[in-house]
């Protein structure tokens, strides 16, 4: 089964990095559509991606 995790390949918290994982997409190309986002959503990608933090856990407390 497919997890979701925050990756150790960070910029900032993982989060990105991990959804790049997850959808098999180059980490690159999630960030500039995240930061792309970040002017269209007047701050709601931003919050969501606060929210993420606390709600996905890190690589390495899934792969224990």
């Amino acid at each position: 089964m497919k997890r979701l995790y925050r990756s150790s390949d960070r910029m900032l918290a993982g989060i990105l990095g991990g959804l790049a994982e997850y959808f098999k997409l180059d980490p690159t190309l999630v960030r500039l559509g995240f930061v792309i986002g970040l002017f269209f959503s007047a701050g709601t990608l931003a919050a969501l991606y606060v929210i993420a933090i606390f709600i996905i856990p890190n690589e390495w407390e899934v792969r224990r």
